[in-house]
């Protein structure tokens, strides 16, 4: 659970991190994309293994690495699109209730647990999700010609996650685990330094040394929050379809109490029965886990 309570906690951090960017006017592309270097850093820093830069193309889980690489810059980027279009609480919602594909694959896949406690659990982890991130009243609306952009958040975010367990069952060792986080991290980081040189090329970039310092302090965070999460799925008796939903919406729910604390963010009453409902999710669904155990 240690590793669990880890994700959740670095995953929290990457939310004050982004609120920090738009206060100090820091060009968010641009410290991802050298977040994504700082992530790579810190797994190697950590890892007990020397490196060996020849032996990672031969590992069983490089191709892999390399499809998620390109799907954290994708997602990313549709995640912005959407947030320009369609406000940020459509973005949170849609990479939140993703935790749905992960959870199936699970179920169906690796036949785990399913019962009355985990399946109550799961449904308000969703409801809590929504709850807590729609910060109108009116709810949220989206246009018809911009629905195709929350839709692929939705399935990106879920592939995600369902490739990294996938993943990390089949293929990683143990050993490899800070090894395997990293290349992930360096991969997405070649593909986004791409994309500043093809900004250079078009003499649209604009490099500051504040967007560096953004992706310093966005990349150790951002690295733990995969690595730990990687942890907690190798933890016995953790089954996927339980600890997918419990960081999810243990994110969402850490996120917005430090979104008060910290920016004095207001909240609706249905943000609160969120959180509310977000503690009963845990609990079935810790309750559910212990059952079966």
């Amino acid at each position: 659970m240690i590793f669990l309570l880890l994700s959740v906690l670095s995953s929290s951090v990457i939310f004050v991190v982004f609120k920090l960017f738009d206060r100090f006017k820091i060009n968010t592309l641009q410290a991802i994309i050298f977040n994504y270097f700082i992530a790579f850093s810190s797994g190697l820093l950590i890892d007990n293994q020397p490196l060996n830069l020849e032996k990672i193309p031969s590992e069983a889980w490089f191709p892999g690495t390399i499809i998620l690489g390109f799907l954290f810059i994708a997602v990313f980027y549709l995640a912005a699109l959407t947030t320009q279009r369609s406000g940020l609480s459509v973005v949170s919602v849609a990479t939140k209730m993703s935790v749905a594909i992960p959870v199936l694959f699970g179920i169906f896949l690796y036949n785990e647990s399913t019962g009355l406690l985990k399946v109550s659990g799961i449904l308000l982890a969703l409801t809590a999700v929504y709850l807590t991130s729609i910060k109108k009243k009116e709810g949220i609306t989206i246009r018809k010609r911009n629905l195709i952009f929350p839709l692929l958040v939705f399935f990106g975010s879920g592939i995600i996650d369902t490739t990294i367990k996938f993943l990390e069952t089949t293929y990683v060792a143990e050993a490899d685990v800070a090894l395997f986080t990293s290349t992930i991290f360096a991969i997405a980081g070649i593909i986004g330094t791409s994309i500043l040189i093809f900004q250079g090329i078009r003499k649209t970039l604009k490099l500051s040394w504040k967007n560096v310092v953004g992706g310093i302090a966005l990349g150790v965070p951002n690295f733990g929050s995969i690595y730990f999460l990687v942890m907690a799925l190798r933890t016995n008796g953790m089954e996927s379809s339980n600890v997918f939903p419990i960081n999810n919406v243990a994110i969402v729910m850490t996120s917005t109490l430090l979104g008060i604390l910290l920016f004095k963010e207001r909240m609706l009453p249905k943000n609160w029965l969120g959180i509310g409902i977000a503690i009963v999710s845990i609990i079935l669904i810790a309750s559910a886990e212990q059952w079966m155990n």
